[in-house]
């Protein structure tokens, strides 16, 4: 079943283009592409990549599939102006406009207990902060006001939310959405924020010029060493399946590895552009992978 905020989204059409709050850095262009895949025992596979949505010389990005693989939501730069979030439907390809604000959102992510819709918010005076917003984009809030500048998010439950900070260096904070409070919980990482099946927060982390894979364990604090991360990835880009498998990037290749596993290995060449970001469908059904559009 379709989560209510994205059912919102398909059929809520007609919303306009919000104008800038103020001059802001046009994002590159790139695409989101979709590739149907398989999670064999043996090897995962993955088959052709094909773009999802037609938006040329603008900026699609940080792509989040809703809960039951049907629907994704996205960052989008449409007007050349600013981002708002966007709402794709995987089986006929329509695509709605989610939020349409003054100030730009990006990665969205879906809330816990069918909360919303969270998103990194760049304010007016370009303060970033998490906000949360209800079906359609409405009533949005901010949770943690003092958390800031957020980069990226992941919740850990409803209680729970844990943040990339930027700073030097940057840091893992997990936050306390009742409170606003916010616990330093690791320091210089990377920007691939995510909830490992399980439930325990993934990230990637520097470490004597190394980065590694590493996850932060809910229930004690604890954190745990995982694997290197995949040699040549310029930004550590990264996304678990639900059978526990885990997928990065490097220039036009994915790789994948498994917990038992020495290293990383080949999936996929696509042949669309240089990579960056990607998403796993909860179904295991789909990838989505952002590459840089080509001229």
């Amino acid at each position: 079943m379709t989560h209510p905020a994205f059912a919102l989204a398909l059929v809520a059409a007609g919303l306009g283009v919000a104008a800038s709050a103020g001059a802001q850095t046009t994002p590159p262009a790139t695409d989101i592409f979709l590739a149907p895949m398989r999670l064999l025992a043996s090897a995962p596979t993955m088959g052709p990549a094909r773009v999802a949505s037609e938006n040329p010389k603008g900026y699609d990005n940080q792509p989040f599939f809703g809960p039951d693989g049907r629907a994704m939501l996205f960052t989008s730069n449409r007007d050349g102006k600013q981002t708002d979030i966007y709402f794709l439907e995987l089986q006929t390809r329509q695509i709605r406009q989610f939020t349409a604000t003054p100030e730009s959102e990006y990665s969205p992510t879906l809330m816990p207990d069918d909360a919303g819709v969270s998103v990194i918010r760049v304010e007016a005076d370009g303060t970033q902060r998490v906000w949360r917003m209800g079906e359609g984009g409405a009533a949005p809030a901010v949770i943690a006001p003092a958390v800031k500048p957020a980069g990226y998010h992941a919740w850990i439950d409803a209680q729970r939310l844990a943040v990339y900070v930027l700073g030097q260096p940057a840091t893992l904070q997990i936050v306390d959405v009742a409170t606003g409070k916010a616990t330093v919980a690791a320091r210089d990482i990377g920007r691939s924020l995510l909830r490992r099946p399980g439930g325990t927060i993934s990230f990637v982390q520097r470490e004597q010029g190394v980065w590694r894979v590493k996850e932060w364990v809910p229930a004690s604090g604890e954190i745990r060493d995982l694997v290197p991360a995949l040699e040549g990835s310029a930004d550590r880009d990264a996304a678990w399946a639900p059978d526990g498998t885990l997928f990065m990037t490097t220039a036009n290749e994915i790789h994948w590895w498994r917990p038992g596993q020495a290293g990383w290995t080949l999936l996929s060449t696509p042949e669309i552009g240089t990579l960056s970001r990607l998403a796993i469908s909860p179904d295991g059904r789909w990838m989505a992978l952002v590459a840089v559009e080509r001229p």
